[in-house]
């Protein structure tokens, strides 16, 4: 079964600048099929804020009728007593019992009122809650499901789109939540006012639905016409994201200045800009234009009714109370429907957008463990064999590596050596898995690596990449992301950074191990590139994996430095499976063997004075390198 980025890479690519058609009336209602599994997502995010905000809103939602009636028989008996012979003021009204149904029917109107308010502020606390609870759990799962993707994915840029739609549906779908719990509650609210209104007659409902209907479609066509907008656009977006960053980043802050990047970065944020800006705002006319047309047409279908009930009143059909009730209620119900139409526009939009969320949920790895899966022996005993492998990266005709073959024996220190591009951090890849080969087979221990548990398999490999991350937090944190698990045991990343030759510059930070490091933050102390590559070094020492690799992460340290921490790394690796990349052969020349890579094969391996003796490759690159320090 091909892979997420398989697939991926096999749509049809839009040319860039190019706005996809609207998606049509079908799709955009089909979209609603995405509500039940949201709403699955609120419940386990707060079952009981879930409960509670759902009780509160059909408590909200019958007081709107039920104070108009009220209201209406306020009136009626407002003019019932009118018509009596009574005393002169209210105080004599009130001395004489005759208005105690009236300031009964006053006291129940005060307390809805003020049930009215209690609820809604109720309602607000409660959704509000909901909301930080919704938004903390969603941005947990897309963290836990990024975590179990695969590598490629990162890197293609097909899912970087996708991944961030995803993560922006995840921070801005929060109103949907308001919006389907709001519905529900004008839905009751409705059907409370439509049955008054059918008791008197049912016409008056028929009227009410013809004429807001063409509203409503206009609004569910430029909802429609917005999604389209925005998906369409993503790539573009996330341009525009990137050159905030670039503008406003301290890593980048010295080239933007000596360069004069400035105006450049303006200038094509200002371009991406006013092309969103031109679509948005002949969305925006449109809408407006088509809006008033037919929000017109509603006013003359609510004048219409109005007209009946006026009449019918004079007539004597209704009462004053009823003809105060039913024009309350055709005007509330007209705004309700117009409300809910309109807004199961905006859900029907917003399910659209959620397509974006629950599509990021469906990429599944290809790179997974087995459901046979095995443990990484304890010890490795044999080490790793690589049988003819063969790789691409995804979306590339080149072979990265092909007819790789070689063997990493258990307990051995082996240097990787060849130019830019030769294969080197591939081949490292592909050993912790990251990769999987698309020709041949890697061994450990005699077993196909797929047939090891993943998680135990990485668990065994410590990896320190070139670029390795520079995390914004205190350098013991930055020490035990090597194994995080461990992260309270400070003995241990102490042990580490005394292994990395990283302890001697964590005790000249103001607050030592819990000094935060990097510019990120406030407090923050920034530390050199060599300061920076001993602390990741020292992740590899806090994970004492069984195989050990460092690719080139000693780039920005000075000869002597890494001549220093490799010799190191080769004095506390005994025993270990190591693996070293460096392009400096004083280095290198360290290990037990040394395997020569050009363009993704072994051209040649043994140790430092076989290689040299040999001629070749190896010896012509050393014997470069040795006379730029002549």
């Amino acid at each position: 079964m091909a892979g997420p980025t398989a697939q991926a890479s096999a749509t049809p690519q839009r040319p860039q600048g190019q706005t996809p058609a609207p998606p049509s009336f079908r799709a955009r209602w089909a979209a609603l099929k995405n509500l039940p599994p949201f709403l699955r997502l609120v419940w386990r995010a707060s079952p009981g804020l879930m409960l509670a905000t759902i009780f509160l809103r059909l408590m909200r939602a019958l007081l709107p009728v039920t104070s108009l009636w009220v209201g209406k028989l306020i009136i009626d008996e407002v003019v019932r007593l009118t018509q009596l012979d009574g005393p002169a003021d209210a105080l004599g009204w009130l001395g004489s019992g005759r208005a105690d149904h009236l300031m009964l029917l006053l006291v129940i109107e005060l307390g809805l009122a003020v049930l009215s308010d209690l609820l809604a502020r109720l309602v607000s606390l409660i959704d509000a809650l909901l909301t930080e609870r919704l938004t903390i759990s969603l941005t947990m799962d897309l963290m836990a499901h990024a975590a179990t993707l695969d590598l490629a994915d990162f890197e293609d840029a097909v899912f970087q789109d996708k991944l961030d739609r995803a993560r922006r549906q995840a921070a801005g779908r929060m109103s949907l939540m308001g919006l389907i719990f709001g519905q529900l509650q004008d839905v009751v609210t409705v059907v409370s006012f439509a049955g008054g209104l059918i008791v008197y007659n049912p016409w008056l409902i028929v009227l009410l639905l013809a004429t807001l209907i063409p509203a409503f479609l206009g609004e569910s066509h430029f909802n429609a016409r917005n999604y389209t907008l925005d998906y369409g656009r993503t790539p573009e977006r996330r341009e525009l994201d990137y050159l905030r960053q670039v503008g406003a980043r301290s890593s980048t802050a010295k080239e933007v200045k000596i360069f004069g990047l400035h105006r450049f970065l303006a200038a094509r944020y200002r371009e991406l800009s006013e092309r969103f800006y031109r679509e948005r705002r002949k969305i925006a006319r449109a809408r407006a234009f088509w809006g008033v047309i037919l929000t017109a047409i509603g006013t003359l279908g609510y004048y219409a009714a109005y007209l009946w009930i006026v009449g019918s009143t004079l007539a004597g059909a209704l009462s004053i109370g009823d003809l105060t009730f039913l024009a309350g209620s055709f005007q509330r119900l007209r705004s309700l429907l117009d409300g809910l139409l309109t807004s199961f526009s905006s859900t029907a939009a917003q399910a659209m957008y959620l397509e974006d969320l629950f599509e990021f949920f469906a990429v599944r790895p290809s790179i997974a463990s087995a459901p046979d899966a095995i443990e990484v022996p304890q010890p490795i005993r044999q080490g790793f064999v690589f049988e003819n492998v063969g790789f691409r990266y995804p979306g590339s005709d080149a072979w990265a590596v092909r007819g790789l073959s070689f063997q990493l024996h258990a307990g051995e220190t082996l240097a990787l050596v060849g130019e830019n591009g030769a294969g080197k951090t591939t081949l490292v890849k592909l050993l912790a898995r990251l990769y999987d080969p698309d020709e041949g087979r890697i061994l450990l221990d005699g077993r196909d690596l797929r047939d090891y548990d993943l998680d135990s398999l990485r668990s065994a490999v410590g990896v320190i990449f070139q670029d390795f991350v520079r995390y914004n937090w205190t350098a013991a944190d930055n020490i035990a992301v090597g194994r995080i698990e461990a992260r309270d045991d400070r003995d241990r990343v102490q042990t580490a950074a005394r292994r990395a030759m990283a302890d001697q510059l964590i005790t000249k930070l103001p607050e030592g191990y819990d000094q935060r490091v990097g510019k990120l933050f406030a407090g923050g102390v920034d530390l050199s590139g060599g300061e920076w590559q001993k602390l990741a070094i020292a992740r590899a020492y806090m994970r004492d994996a069984q195989v050990l690799i460092l690719d080139e992460p000693t780039a920005a340290l000075d000869a002597r430095a890494e001549f220093e921490v490799f010799n190191r790394f080769r004095e506390l690796s005994a025993g270990k499976t190591a693996v070293l990349i460096s392009h400096r052969f004083s280095s290198v020349r360290m290990a037990d063997r040394i395997l020569v890579l050009e363009q993704g094969r072994v051209e040649a391996e043994g140790t430092h004075e076989a290689l040299m003796s040999r001629g070749g490759r190896y010896r012509e690159l050393f014997e470069l390198q040795a006379a730029g320090y002549r």
